[in-house]
């Protein structure tokens, strides 16, 4: 498939019309950082210093973030639990203009933080607090009908599966189900544990540790991620899968044609942290905008790269997504990845 790097432009003049539904696990992401002097003398651990602290959005609320941040509306739908947490995740999202109109509080589990401290800018330690039990039935009840008011007043859908219960069997096969009836694009960032379940989707992005696990087969050669990527598309029954693959890039998949392989564009790599959901937040964002399949992985791929050279989760506006595509052109990446699409 030939592209013209015109349509780009005239995609990017397009997104922000969108209206999107994102339905997952949402986290709240605190970073201590600090900077290490020496070592503890009560066990062979370093002691980190704390200088500054900060709170941000993360799981499904990241997706969301970077959706605003676009400039289309996001629809963050999931739980919280009844805590100080949810308190300071729900000023976070109106900080961020994002509605928590659609979110749940669920008394039995506690709003999920996770907290990693980081010294001298490298991660030491990551800490967990959560609960990951399924959605008790009501819960799961009042989350789909809230689901079923809007889905006809959206563009698409994004299911963000970090494994916390959110994501049950009963409410992906419901959703997927309505939005293959009605049309509407429905992407998966999935977890493996789940893999299975993710079945005529429009679109799923696993990393390629995810894809091999998935598929039962690790892939260390250009054969095996063939095997995978076709595998896993005939066996799910999805549209496409678009696998990314860290310093090499993403590999996009689709029903009735030759795969595409996109260069990465990152220039440096600080952190990888909620790139993931700035992958399928671009590309939800540009398919709504009009982009093809191949243009989305391509303009995705771009904010990827933006996103990974920034400490802690981070969002990629319009205008510097803009940026980041003009410095591939300039450059003679997003050449490279164009043909490769011929």
């Amino acid at each position: 498939m030939s592209l013209e790097i015109g349509n780009i432009d005239k995609i990017l003049g397009r997104i922000g019309r969108a209206r999107i539904l994102i339905l997952g696990d949402i986290m709240l992401d605190e970073y201590l950082f600090g900077k290490v002097d020496r070592i503890s003398p009560e066990a062979p651990v370093p002691v980190v210093e704390i200088t500054s602290t900060r709170l941000l959005l993360g799981g499904a609320a990241n997706v969301a973030a970077n959706i605003r941040a676009l400039g289309d509306e996001p629809l963050l739908m999931g739980t919280v639990g009844e805590d100080d947490a949810s308190i300071k995740l729900t000023q976070l999202l109106k900080q961020k203009n994002i509605s928590s109109d659609y979110i749940i509080n669920d008394k039995s589990r506690q709003t999920t933080i996770k907290t990693r401290i980081v010294a001298n800018s490298q991660q030491v330690v990551r800490a967990d607090r959560e609960d990951r039990h399924n959605l008790d039935p009501e819960i799961q009840k009042k989350l789909l009908n809230r689901f079923m008011a809007v889905v006809d007043n959206i563009n698409a859908v994004i299911i963000s599966d970090y494994g916390k219960g959110v994501i049950t069997p009963e409410v992906l096969e419901r959703v997927t189900d309505v939005c293959n009836e009605k049309g509407v694009f429905v992407a998966v960032d999935p977890k493996d544990t789940n893999f299975h379940r993710y079945r005529r989707v429009s679109l799923i992005t696993p990393n390629h540790h995810e894809a091999g696990f998935a598929y039962g087969r690790r892939i260390i050669s250009e054969q095996d991620l063939y095997a995978v990527g076709e595998g896993l598309l005939e066996k799910l029954e999805a549209t496409a899968i678009l696998i990314t693959r860290g310093s090499e890039g993403m590999s996009l998949f689709k029903k009735d044609d030759e795969p595409t392989h996109i260069p990465t564009f990152a220039r440096q790599v600080f952190d990888v942290t909620g790139a993931g959901d700035t992958v399928i937040a671009v590309f939800v964002s540009a398919v709504s905008a009009g982009a093809s399949l191949v243009e989305a992985s391509v303009i995705a791929n771009a904010g990827a790269g933006y996103t990974v050279g920034m400490i802690g989760t981070s969002t990629v506006t319009l205008e510097a997504l803009k940026k980041e595509l003009g410095h591939s052109i300039k450059n003679g990446k997003l050449m490279a990845a164009f043909d490769r699409t011929k």
